[in-house]
């Protein structure tokens, strides 16, 4: 539905994102992934029209909509955008805030009947048919992200744009609305674009993430895919808290506390980095004892323990573990520690 090619921006003499290739087709959910500053939302501006390329093209069912010499205005784009505040219009109604957008889709012409079925439409597709005639500040936190959906969809647009839509959600409440969300969107075949910093959210949302980092795209894939073979140590880290050690190739070996690691092609002296998620260490009370509990915490669904391992210099490394439920370890228990090797990636540093 929409198309980034070879797009670059800048704010003034800054640069914001280089030469970026996306693409979101037909009925998929596409996450932009990262820290905050690496280029995201700049992405989601240019495509509403918010923004222009300093570099680059933009195409919107195969109409070029953007480029350095040329700037479709937003209201002619048929793109829906959900904001991060939501921005709707306090002294407006439910049905009034969607209305709004009808209007604003060159829907001028629509009769009142039409203009009450498309309102009752959205309403009904976010289940929110009884607040048509409430403010916004009558409305939870939760019902005001339907509502700015609602309004989002009402004018049939070619693509919808998140900018981070459950950020000012509490966790329990983000889990349900966004689960309420992704199920609206596939019922309507909707496009999506949508911004995140949150790599728990990406992966429930998205049928592909792209993972960037300095305005520029580090990985892209399947969740699965940047979950299970990320590319380097950022995108991993992004995937879930992780355990890292850093050390130097010696003889085209990676020495480690849980084994020694051949490397091709690389120098003495080059560094590396083994990264193991929290989940991917195996803790046991059989086998011989390598490292001790420090502390453990039972968080619900799963128990986090601190481990204290000491290396053959002597150097005492802490690590976090992550296991099912209750356990019956305590502070000070000797343990055997090894690795889930399919958790566990090693990167040459660059």
């Amino acid at each position: 539905m929409i198309k980034f090619k070879d797009i670059s921006h800048a704010y003034g003499q800054t640069p914001s994102i280089y030469n970026i290739d996306l693409e979101v087709p037909h009925g998929q959910v596409v996450s932009l992934l990262g820290p905050s500053g690496c280029g995201k939302s700049t992405i989601l501006r240019l495509a509403a029209g918010l923004e222009s390329p300093l570099k680059g093209e933009i195409y919107l069912d195969g109409r070029l909509i953007a480029s350095p010499n040329l700037h479709t205005p937003p209201e002619d784009r048929g793109i829906g955008f959900v904001f991060q505040d939501y921005a709707l219009f306090p002294h407006m109604s439910v049905t009034d805030n969607i209305i709004y957008s009808l209007k604003g889709q060159n829907r001028l012409d629509m009769s009142a009947s039409m203009l009450e079925g498309k309102v009752k439409d959205a309403l009904d597709h976010v289940d929110l048919a009884d607040y048509a005639d409430a403010m916004p500040h009558e409305l939870s936190g939760g019902q005001q992200q339907r509502v700015a959906l609602a309004r989002a969809l009402a004018p049939e647009p070619k693509l919808i744009l998140l900018d981070e839509p459950y950020s000012g959600l509490d966790s329990r409440l983000r889990e349900r609305i966004r689960d309420d969300m992704l199920h609206i969107l596939k019922e309507l075949e909707a496009s999506v674009l949508m911004v995140t910093h949150d790599s728990e959210e990406a992966m429930f949302m998205s049928d592909h993430i792209l993972v960037m980092r300095d305005g520029r795209i580090e990985q892209t894939g399947r969740p699965i895919d940047l979950y299970c073979r990320p590319k380097n140590a950022f995108v991993a880290e992004f995937f879930g808290e992780v355990n890292r050690f850093d050390g130097m190739i010696i003889g085209n070996t990676f020495t480690t506390p849980f084994g020694n690691y051949q490397f091709r092609n690389a120098k003495d002296g080059d560094d590396a980095s083994m990264v193991i998620r929290h989940e991917g260490l195996v803790v046991r009370n059989d086998g011989e004892p390598n490292a001790e509990i420090v502390e453990t915490r039972l968080l619900g669904r799963y128990t986090f323990i601190h481990l204290s391992m000491t290396l053959k210099n002597g150097e005492d490394l802490h690590l976090h573990a992550r296991i099912p439920g209750l356990n019956m370890f305590a502070p000070g228990d000797r343990v055997s520690l090894t690795i889930d090797e399919s958790q566990t990636f090693i990167f040459p540093t660059p």
